[in-house]
């Protein structure tokens, strides 16, 4: 790989080392006027990552080319400074979707090699990549789509077999997952400093995409009366975490129960790595009762049995049902209400 390739590819240990052998130092990167440019492209990455998805520019030349690949480490030194869960996670899935096209255009040979970066042994076989089922499992096992399931693959002596447009997509996943696992970094605090009026500009984007899912797509129900298991699955929901099978029916049945529309479910999915509005809006519309069912959300034992129960507490303990807890809390809440506000008594 040269300069050019590393400005797609940023995450991967030949661009770092690139950057290394630059001769600057660190510091010019966050103080000089020079480097200006290039904090600014830092900052769009993370604003970009946090609306619609990083859009890598026409790259003309090495000069180009550097200053976008050095755009990277500022945007996970921003990242770092505000260090918020849900932006480290909107950060890494957005820069592994920006490189997810570009991987799909590699050559045979390139492809091999970017999936060596991640220690996946992959090999062309019969015109099909192969590769053991450990390396596989390692990064499939986070995508929950049934086709992605180990006993749903073809396997011949430990090897699963994989379309280029598969193993590109495996390869995606371990990206999200380097860049994911070593953020935050530690960033000194003068450097944290300096960045000041871009770290403002990206927390006001920030909270304004909280807020939109926090207000707008839930303004007519309660969230604060959501039982802690559809609390958390939301939550990956909106942080762009792929949900399994069965979680998301859990969610999609739970708000279409409360009054959320169709739509505005299918808008909350969208976030996901592996979103597809086709078949969403099929699924939402098919637990909707586009076939003459519409579908409850399933029970608590029932959510137990799949692994969905999490944070239980103890108003868990007194109620079977999902909507059941939503149903107590949402009274709770409201006698707590009139108890306070002698006026309402």
């Amino acid at each position: 790989m040269d300069v050019l390739d590393f400005a797609v590819f940023p995450f991967v240990t030949g661009a770092l080392r690139y950057v290394e052998a630059l001769d600057f130092k660190l510091e010019e990167l966050f103080h000089d006027r020079a480097f200006e440019q290039i904090r600014e492209r830092g900052k769009q990455r993370v604003q970009c990552a946090i609306g619609e998805g990083i859009i890598k520019p026409e790259i003309p030349d090495r000069i180009g080319a550097e200053k976008e690949l050095l755009s990277y480490p500022v945007a996970r030194i921003l990242v770092s400074c505000i260090n918020d869960g849900y932006l480290i996670k909107r950060y890494a899935l957005a820069e592994a979707k920006s490189a997810s096209e570009q991987i799909k255009k590699l050559p045979d040979d390139a492809l091999k090699e970017l999936a060596h970066e991640f220690n996946m042994a992959a090999e062309i076989k019969e015109r099909a990549y192969v590769m053991h089922f450990t390396d596989y499992i390692r990064y499939a096992s986070a995508i929950h789509e049934h086709q992605w399931k180990l006993v749903n693959r073809k396997m011949n002596h430990g090897r699963v077999h994989l379309t280029k447009e598969e193993i590109s997509r495996l390869i995606e996943e371990a990206v999200r997952k380097r860049i994911e696992s070593g953020l935050p970094l530690d960033v000194p605090q003068d450097i944290c400093t300096s960045l000041e009026g871009h770290i403002g500009e990206i927390r006001e984007s920030l909270s304004a995409r909280k807020s939109r899912f926090n207000i707008e797509e839930l303004k007519e129900i309660m969230p604060d009366c959501f039982p802690p298991c559809m609390k958390y699955a939301l939550a990956n929901a909106q942080s762009g975490i792929n949900l399994s099978h069965s979680m998301r029916f859990a969610l999609t049945s739970f708000l279409l129960n409360l009054g959320m529309s169709a739509d505005r479910i299918i808008e909350l999915f969208k976030v996901s790595p592996d979103f597809d509005e086709e078949k969403t809006r099929y699924q939402v519309q098919h637990i909707h009762g586009s076939t003459g069912t519409v579908y409850t959300s399933p029970l608590c034992s029932t959510m137990i049995t799949y692994g969905n129960c999490y944070g239980k507490e103890p108003l868990c303990e007194r109620i079977s049902h999902p909507l059941s807890y939503y149903r107590k809390k949402a009274w709770i809440l409201k006698k707590t209400y009139i108890q306070n506000d002698p006026n309402k008594r």
